[in-house]
This record gives structure tokens, sequence and C-alpha cells, in this order.
């Protein structure tokens, strides 16, 4: 039995002893037994602290036999009682309750987080990587031995996350973990089911929310995808491509594994969005100098909007279905709604994400 439930169950044993003493002896009390006095010959006798009786068991066989009663199965109770509220404050059970509500105040306070749905073994890769690129997130975890060991095996997930141990499916739990204000949502839960219940509840409390579901059956992909998530990611076909990639082009896995393993720095391939008003906005790259001023390396930028030309007047070559560019030369002009698709380390792609947000900002100031 949990220790909290056993304080409680404690607690009310003591409190039923206590009731019944308290109408034994008045009832059985000689004369007028006042409550008072009940009660103050209830707590000595269950205290065992020998002072002086006020209603007397002398000439009564009866209130003897259940003043022995009393002793008897008092002390026990009352022993029972300070055994487990010791355990319960040895193995910090308050000091735990205390430190719940002060994450859920923190949780609370997050906007434009990550809410990860399962904590299992495609889960925990996922906190990861959240972890590694400095981005906010709460874990929700049905399974406590799971958060245990996570923690356990990653030190910075022991001094930083933030979790619930609850059902995600459960749309008032989203809610406090503020499904409202949430930037995307994770669900890696075993059942696909599962991940299709999180998908609906998330996308009616949050139209703009971005979320990714893990799938097992293909033939739920379609569902969940319809249900409202951005994207469907299936562990075995990742795995088989990842696979063939070893077989053919070794060197190139290795240069991604040797990117995301890095421990002095952390190299990430990131997304850098042009907002209305930024000053990124009607600049060319070469204006920004990223490779100087932040050491990123530009790989491809998107356009919903618009379809742009280099100088020389003929179109880039991009997939015209996503409008993507790549590899885009030093002329190429970024304009409101454009993303730009770098390599470098995160803590760079922060300070240039911030500085287009910010100039964003400013501009609409």
């Amino acid at each position: 039995m949990d220790l909290r439930k056993k304080v409680i169950v404690a607690l009310l044993a003591l409190l039923g002893v206590l009731v019944v003493s308290i109408g034994g002896y008045m009832w059985l009390g000689p004369g007028h037994v006042s409550f008072l006095d009940a009660l103050y010959m209830a707590v000595i006798t269950l205290a065992g602290v020998g002072y002086e009786e006020v209603i007397s068991t002398r000439g009564s066989t009866i209130l003897r036999i259940f003043n022995m009663f009393i002793v008897v199965f008092g002390v026990m109770i009352t022993v029972y009682v300070f055994s487990s509220v010791t355990a319960f404050l040895v193995e910090g059970q308050i000091t735990d309750i205390f430190w719940r509500r002060k994450m859920l105040k923190k949780i609370s306070q997050l906007t434009d987080h990550f809410i990860v749905c399962g904590l299992g073994d495609t889960g925990r890769h996922a906190v990861e990587e959240l972890q590694k690129t400095g981005t906010p997130y709460v874990v929700v975890e049905h399974n406590e031995e799971n958060i245990n060991k996570f923690r356990e095996s990653n030190q910075r997930a022991a001094d930083e996350m933030l979790y619930v141990v609850g059902d995600a499916t459960d749309v008032s739990l989203l809610e406090q973990l503020g499904i409202d204000k949430a930037k995307g949502l994770i669900t890696t839960l075993a059942s696909d089911k599962e991940n299709l219940v999180i998908t609906v509840l998330a996308r009616q409390k949050n139209p703009k929310i971005r979320i990714i579901a893990r799938c097992i059956d293909p033939k739920f992909a379609e569902r969940i995808l319809k249900a409202g998530a951005n994207s469907t990611v299936s562990p075995n076909q990742i795995g088989g491509m990842r696979i063939a990639s070893e077989a053919l082009r070794p060197h190139v896995v290795g240069f991604l594994d040797l990117m995301l393993k890095e421990k002095s720095r952390t190299l990430r391939i990131e997304e850098i969005n042009v907002h209305e008003n930024s000053a990124w906005a009607n600049k060319r790259l070469a204006d920004l100098a990223l490779k100087t001023r932040f050491n990123l390396l530009p790989l491809a930028t998107k356009d919903t909007h618009h379809r742009h030309y280099p100088s020389t007047g003929e179109p880039q070559a991009h997939d015209s279905r996503v409008g993507f560019v790549v590899n885009p030369p030093d002329d190429f002009l970024l304009r409101a709604g454009s993303v730009v698709i770098v390599l470098g380390d995160v803590t760079e792609i922060h300070r240039a994400r911030t500085e287009a947000a910010h100039a964003a900002a400013m501009a609409g100031a």
C-alpha cells in the first residue's frame, strides 16, 4: 500500500478508536460524564501518559474491561500511526508533495512548449532531443517507473524535467499541461488508438498546435492524419531506412551520428522562420551573413507564398509541391513567410532566431 494511504488509514483508525473511547466513557462512566472529561480520559489512555483518571473505573467491571480494550488496541494503533508518519517523513513524501506543487506551478507558466505523451522507448529519445536543443517541454506518463528510470539514466532530466504522472487521454490533464499555449505535441504511446484519441483532443483544444504521432499500423496513419496530426512517424520504417543507409552510405550516417553525439557542442539542422515585418524580410541571404555572424550554413529555404527567382531571371529548381529551394544562392530573396533551413550549433541558431523574432517585435511595436 502507498505510504500516503497508510498514513490516512492509520489516522482514520486512531480517530475511530478515539470516538469509541469518548462514547464508551460517557456511557459507562459513573454519574454524568461530560464530553471534555471523556475526551481527556480517552487521550491520556491512548497516549499512555499515566495521568490521574478523571473517570474512576473502581467498582465497575464493565468499565475496567472497556478501559483495557482501549489501552491495548489504542496503543497498537498509536504505534502504527507514529511508524507510518515516520516512514512518510523519512522517505520524503512531504517533500515530494511540495516539490510536485512547485513543478505544477512551473508547468502552468510554460508557453510555446512541447507536450510529450509517453516516456517509453520512443518517447525518451524525443525528450533527449528536446533537452539538447533547449526546447521547453513537459512529459505526461502513466507509469511512474518509466519516469524514474529515465531520470536515473539522465542527470539533466533528474534536475530539470517537468512531468506529470497520469493518463494522456484525459482532456483535463492536457489542459493542466497548457495544451492551449503549447507549440507542439508529441504522442509516442504504444497504442495507435490512444495516439489517435490524443490527436483528436489536442486538435480540438488548440487548432494551431503542431502534432506528431507515433504510428505502428500503416492503416492508422491516415486516420491519425485526418484526425488532425501534422505528421506520423513509424519507428519500424525509420529503423528500416537507417539499416539501408548504413549499408549504402556509411560515411553520411557516420557524419550524422557524430553531429548528434558531439559532446562539446550540439550541431543540428534547424529552421528559422521569417515573420511578418521581420528585419530578415525582403533581404538576400548575403545580406544576413549567416556564415560570418552565426557560423550557420544555409541548406535550403522554403516559401509557401512566393516562387523566388535568382538574379539571372531563371526559375530556381525546387520542389513545387512543398516550395523547397535546395542550396539557395547568396542573392536569394527572403520574404515574410519564408523558412531558412540551416546547419550549425544550436546556441548560434537560437541567437539568429531570437534576432529575427526580436526584430519583428520591434518593427510591430
